[in-house]
């Protein structure tokens, strides 16, 4: 469960039609989404999607921070932790979800709260989360024993952002801009309010909001319309609404009279410039103009504040958003100063460059630009049901689902004229939340409005034919395995391809190259990855800014990461632009430009996230293990660098040594290429065949050995001072790998001790029960090579540094009692089940199968290896499961732990 920060951008069509069907009526159909009403109120969305193998159901309540009174700051919040505590058909939700193997969440922004679970696609999962939903919607227990423990969850979840010096400077500068309205409160909350709200007002606000005429229940993925309409009938039908009507909120944010400053001080190396502006709804027609002009200022390496901050080294990165709210919201531009530099002269910058939108027109260039980019992620999340199923929350807070398509649509009828007046009327620094006040004979201030006639706005909304639905594509393993081609390019590429019919015609390929051992790779240090990392910002015959325009032209992105001599390229696109993307690949991957000012712009930034995160416990924590379990000599590949010398290995890095590690360690080695979707498989085959053929690196590929090693019992404070929260990291090593036969037992007791959604041994103890922990957990990252065997498991917790005692008995109470009474036959049940069902979504999901068939190829095994696991995993007895855990697992005083926190007495 977390709160969304993001700015949503997204798409659809619309027609009237009004044809019964019980108590759903049919409203609208708008590009595949079809918008039913019952008589009760709830509207129903169906999207269907048959390339889907999941469904993913999601329930949008009309309630956000907006919505909170005096003492009530975080309520919503709150509440949407509240709803997972359980019902009377469903009192333990989380151990639901992992039984069904679903990936759920819920949020909460300033005008909505949604809650989603996405599951393998069956009838009975279906009809268990329609129930579920419907079920939690009025029978939620909202039960003063659950909030005992959970106000102290979500307070932990509030001190964590208050670790984060770019979240508060956020929240207090909204805060500051607004004066009157909900949205210059965190949704988060107040720390007051979350401690001290009384039960009996918890309950009042719950019977208040949720209700069917104040949700939206939205169902995509693989699934039959009829009986998914009757199941929300029989589901959803019966449930009245309170007697007493709703009433939306009312306060308007007068004008803002002049600049405002807001000046914070904490613990932190980084500084930080934002500017704020007060700017429309989400459903006003200037909206659009404003997300253009958020991109237009801050795209890399486009933007106006890019180029005037990041390209002349006097900031180290810029980002701005602009969330889709239904009253009158603000534009958020950060600036990150790294300590060396000077953040008056940034501030200056930045202020100067926002000044210069209205003295300095947008011009023809920056606005194409800009829209492609930003319809490129429109493209993206069209193309993608379950991601926009979630996300179309945002719109549905905002008024109306179909406000996602004319927002698509006003961006691409944007005109020069029509950007330039929104500049000209919003970026005035009246309108400004920066640093400091002005005087001014003749002030300027700017009015906003909220919509009006917002029904009239959407009602009769045609839109555009729809992307289709795609093909019902089969996870079962037999069903890959014939749908899989395999086999080896002529230049050695090994390949792995399935094509399929998928919705929008989207594809993914994933090529990766290794190359290297331990010799030729030792001394490089932080030099693979920033060469990956500049494949990405120009070639030999084409710019940066051509790249970016490019890839928004043809709505696809190509991305690259490498670890020493293993370099993995990710290129996601669709039918029609497949080969002009793959050709652009090959060319940033063979044929960079390296520039100089590049690597600058790129050691800048990469210097500034050390320097972010050198306070921040989980980085520490993080940090410390790699020092503690570092086992290799300084110098060899797998060598963990402390944060210093990483930092000097990165200002050493020249560009001379980029260009001599390209030239001795790119090339194919050891290939291997997985493709997943619409298109023509030969055609892929051919083009990798000719364009890779004699692109050899000068040094083969060995790998790296990394073999197991004994735990260093150890449990060892860093004291991070003034960060309200804390974190622990334990890892136990483990001599086993995947194809050991103990594997499938132990991959389950982990899930038990620490696995599946808030419903195991550790987040029963340290959330549920105790209510310390935000998040908390436990793990097992297995080794996939039989020869190293070097496995581990892994505990988690944050929480607020007071609780230090409670997380460290509870750890080793919980440890202890796993080892000493093992597991229950329920337990196993339902982990097993999860476990099936989990791996069934990700299956069904194009990233995640490429993953497994790269690996599959990688390590010599087919598909079988997966089938055989899960029968393995389907025949473990309690008694297996119990037997693995007296051979592995240890108590917590043997386990190498590391707590990072604010430790020292008040």
């Amino acid at each position: 469960m977390k709160t969304n920060f993001l700015a949503i951008f997204l798409i659809g069509i619309f027609f009237n039609c009004f044809v019964g069907y019980g108590q759903l009526k049919k409203i609208a159909s708008v590009e595949g989404i079809t918008e039913y009403r019952m008589d009760n109120g709830l509207k129903v969305l169906l999207f269907p999607d048959n390339s889907s193998q999941t469904i993913t159901v999601n329930i949008t309540y009309l309630v956000g921070s907006r919505h909170e009174g005096y003492g009530e700051k975080g309520m919503a919040h709150l509440l949407e932790h509240m709803v997972f505590k359980g019902t009377p058909n469903h009192p333990d939700i989380p151990k639901e979800l992992s039984a069904r193997g679903a990936r759920p969440n819920g949020t909460t922004w300033y005008d909505r709260t949604n809650y989603f679970e996405s599951f393998n696609a069956t009838d009975d999962n279906l009809e268990w989360a329609l129930d579920l939903e419907a079920d939690r919607m009025v029978n939620s227990f909202i039960a003063k024993k659950d909030l005992d423990s959970e106000f102290s969850v979500v307070r932990n979840e509030f001190e964590s952002g208050e670790n984060d010096p770019t979240r508060v400077l956020m929240e207090k500068v909204i805060n500051t801009a607004f004066v009157w309205h909900n949205y210059g409160n965190s949704t988060i909350g107040n720390r007051s309010d979350i401690e001290r709200v009384p039960i009996e007002n918890l309950q009042a606000f719950y019977k208040k909001f949720y209700r069917p005429d104040n949700a939206v229940l939205m169902v995509t993925g693989k699934f039959d319309e009829s009986k998914t309409l009757s199941l929300i009938e029989e589901k959803f039908g019966k449930i009245e609404n309170p007697s007493i009507p709703l009433r939306d909120s009312y306060t308007e944010e007068p004008p803002q009279d002049g600049e405002k400053t807001v000046h914070i001080s904490r613990v932190g190396d980084l500084q930080i410039a934002s500017a704020l502006y007060h700017t429309p709804a989400g459903s006003h027609e200037d909206y659009a103009a404003i997300s253009i002009i958020g991109n237009i200022l801050s795209d890399e390496p486009s933007g106006r504040l890019y180029k005037a901050l990041v390209e002349t080294q006097k900031a180290s990165s810029i980002w701005a958003f602009s969330p889709f709210t239904k009253e009158p919201g603000f534009l958020y531009i950060n600036v990150d100063v790294p300590s060396d530099k000077n953040a008056n002269d940034a501030e200056k910058i930045l202020k100067s460059t926002l000044d210069g939108i209205r003295a300095t027109p947008i011009t023809q260039q920056e606005l194409e630009r800009a829209k492609a980019n930003l319809l490129k992620r429109i493209d993206q999340i069209s193309r993608n049901s379950a991601y926009l199923g979630t996300y179309m929350s945002e719109f549905i807070g905002a008024g109306d689902w179909r406000l996602n398509f004319i927002h698509r649509d006003r961006i691409e009828n944007m005109s020069l004229e029509m950007i330039n007046e929104v500049a000209q009327k919003y970026f005035i620094p009246t309108n400004r939340t920066i640093g400091r006040f002005i005087p001014s004979k003749h002030p300027e201030r700017v009015s906003i409005a909220h919509t009006e006639n917002l029904d009239s706005l959407v009602s009769n909304y045609q839109g555009r034919e729809d992307m289709g639905t795609g093909e019902s594509f089969d996870v079962a393993y037999d069903a890959i395995q014939k749908r899989l081609a395999l086999g080896t390019l002529s230049n050695g590429i090994e390949y792995g391809i399935i094509e399929k019919s998928n919705r929008g015609n989207t594809v993914r390929v994933n090529f990766s190259i290794r190359n290297g051992n331990a010799v030729s790779l030792s001394n490089k240090g932080v030099i693979p990855s920033l060469t990956a990392s500049m494949l990405n910002k120009g070639t030999k015959n084409k710019t940066r800014q051509e790249i970016e325009d490019q890839l928004s032209k043809l709505k696809s992105s190509i991305s690259f990461r490498a670890s020493n001599g293993n370099t993995y390229i990710s290129v996601v696109s669709t039918q029609e632009n497949l080969m002009a993307s793959m050709a652009l690949m090959a060319e940033m991957l063979k044929s960079p430009a390296f520039e100089p000012k590049e690597l600058e712009k790129l050691k800048t930034e990469q210097l500034a996230y050390l320097e972010m995160n050198s306070s921040e416990p989980q980085f520490l924590a993080s940090k410390r293990m790699a020092q503690i379990e570092n086992r290799f000599a300084k110098g060899h590949p797998l060598y963990n660098m402390t944060v210093e010398e990483e930092k000097a290995a990165i200002k050493a890095t020249t560009i001379a040594a980029i260009q001599k590690f390209h030239s001795e360690f790119y090339g194919l080695g050891k290939a291997i290429m997985v493709g997943i979707g619409t298109m023509q498989a030969q055609e892929v085959k051919n083009f990798m065949e000719k364009e890779f053929t004699g692109f050899k690196g000068k040094h083969p590929y060995e790998r790296l050995k990394d073999p197991y090693f004994p735990t260093i019992a150890i449990n060892e404070n860093i004291i991070t001072p003034d960060k309200k929260n804390a974190m622990t990291l334990g890892r136990l090593h483990l001599k086993i790998s995947d194809v050991h036969p103990d594997y499938p037992a132990l991959n389950i007791a982990a899930t038990i001790l620490g696995g599946g959604f808030l419903n195991s041994r550790i987040a029963e103890r340290l959330r549920q029960k105790d209510g310390v922990s935000y998040g908390a957990g436990a793990g097992f990252q297995a080794d996939s090579n039989r020869e190293d065997e070097n496995s581990a498991m892994y505990l988690y917790a944050i929480y607020a540094p007071a609780n230090y005692d409670k997380v460290q008995l509870g750890f080793k109470e919980e440890i202890d009692r796993f080892i000493n009474e093992g597991i229950t036959e329920e337990e196993l049940k339902n982990a097993v089940n999860g476990w099936i069902q989990e791996e069934n979504v990700s299956r069904a999901k194009d990233g995640e199968l490429a993953s497994i068939i790269n690996n599959n190829i990688f390590y010599n095994r087919g598909i079988e290896f997966q089938k055989l696991l899960e029968k393995k995993i389907s025949d473990l007895t309690v008694s297996d499961v119990n037997n693995v855990i007296q051979k592995y697992v240890q108590a917590f005083e043997n386990w190498t732990v590391i707590n990072a926190g604010d430790f020292q007495a008040p």
